[in-house]
């Protein structure tokens, strides 16, 4: 059996590696490495596959986020909606903006942000909503659009874990993540379902103003060379990046198929046991693309679980460990321990298992056998 890994991205490349190889010659002949023919292509082909108007790529899925608010022209002191359970980056650059990071609790199965949560933080600060589509399951959409029209609210999506997932309307139509949002930010780190090999990232909207002002931003506020007309930064998605995703851009879906597929092995083989709750898909298959298989482990010893993996080489990982609301960069006398009972209780009981497109039957077997034999 092949040593087990938490992403192998090296199976992966073995695939797409003659295409791979080729593009990054191609720039190193050219040396068109920033804002090459290979970022146009990308951005249009992305733009083709989400079904959005505007793509605009950029150095990585913070960034992506935080020039998606600065877009948006939120002011300092707007307050800003989102999941506690997820990573920082979210809250990051809410605060890095002085904007006010208002945080909420999630559901217990979904992990995703709690609608009931949403509505009871708002008030009348409160400028926008950032749904996370946490482990690459969707985000109920529908009704954060509904409340956001209701309370004339932004939505920005946080796509970084949700690339290739769709989204289906209590009517049938079917959209894809990061596409219904007022703008949406995703990444394209290596782990990512889409990943590049380096730092990536790219805004995504359907407003044609507003990809106007971000395609300023994301290049110092520069339309025109020396021209600067508004406050940019300097966000860039560099040409080999851009190379590397066009090649696995036409795999995503293939990829995600393969991602379900090891979650469907992983649920079946850890069915019905009393401490282990396998992830719900909300919605059809589609909805999930399981950027990571995370378990509950409930009335058992998580951790010794995850120290038993480990000593037989089996990575795992808790994504994640403290709930941002108690993380001492953004502790805040506001939040009441009360309000997060999900997060609070996610935070003791969650394990993500090794998750990729490369995993074998063979491997999942060992995995699963070593849990249910660790648990009893």
């Amino acid at each position: 059996m092949k040593k087990i890994q938490m992403v192998d991205l090296k199976g992966q490349y073995e695939g797409i590696k003659e295409e791979v190889n080729q593009s990054i010659q191609e720039i190193l002949e050219s040396s068109a490495f920033i804002n090459g023919p290979q970022v146009h292509t990308f951005q249009a082909n992305l733009e083709k596959y989400l079904g959005v108007k505007h793509v605009i790529p950029c150095a990585n899925g913070t960034d992506a986020l935080q020039i998606a608010m600065m877009g948006l022209g939120l002011k300092p002191g707007d307050e800003v909606i989102t999941a506690d359970f997820t990573f920082a980056a979210t809250v990051e650059v809410i605060a890095l903006l002085q904007l006010t990071p208002v945080l909420v609790d999630v559901c217990p199965e979904s992990f995703n942000i709690s609608i009931e949560a949403i509505e009871k933080a708002i008030t009348p600060k409160t400028k926008a909503i950032v749904p996370v589509h946490l482990f690459g399951q969707a985000a109920d959409m529908d009704a954060i659009m509904k409340l956001a029209e209701k309370h004339n609210l932004y939505v920005i999506e946080d796509n970084a874990q949700g690339i290739g997932a769709d989204y289906t309307y209590p009517d049938g139509k079917v959209v894809k993540t990061g596409a219904i949002g007022h703008v949406a930010a995703t990444s394209f780190f290596p782990s990512k379902n889409l990943g590049c090999y380096g730092d990536g990232g790219a805004i995504f909207t359907n407003d044609d103003a507003l990809a106007h002002t971000l395609r300023g931003i994301v290049n110092h506020g520069m339309y025109e060379r020396y021209h600067h007309d508004v406050v940019g930064v300097n966000s860039r998605l560099d040409s080999i990046q851009a190379a590397v995703l066009n090649a696995k851009l036409p795999n995503l879906d293939a990829y995600n198929v393969a991602r379900r597929t090891a979650a469907q092995k992983y649920s079946a083989a850890l069915a019905n046991h009393a401490n282990i709750v396998t992830p719900k898909v909300d919605g059809n298959e589609n909805s999930h693309v399981f950027h990571q298989y995370t378990l509950r482990i409930v009335n058992a010893d998580r951790d010794g679980l995850l120290a038993h993996l480990q000593g037989k080489g089996i990575p795992c990982a808790i994504y994640y460990p403290i709930p941002l609301h108690n993380q001492k960069a953004y502790l805040d006398p506001r939040y009441n321990e009360a309000d997060f009972p999900v997060t609070n209780q996610l935070v003791k009981e969650v394990l993500s298992l090794p998750m990729h497109t490369e995993l074998d039957d063979e491997q999942i077997k060992v995995i699963t056998d070593e849990i249910k034999a660790f648990l009893g």
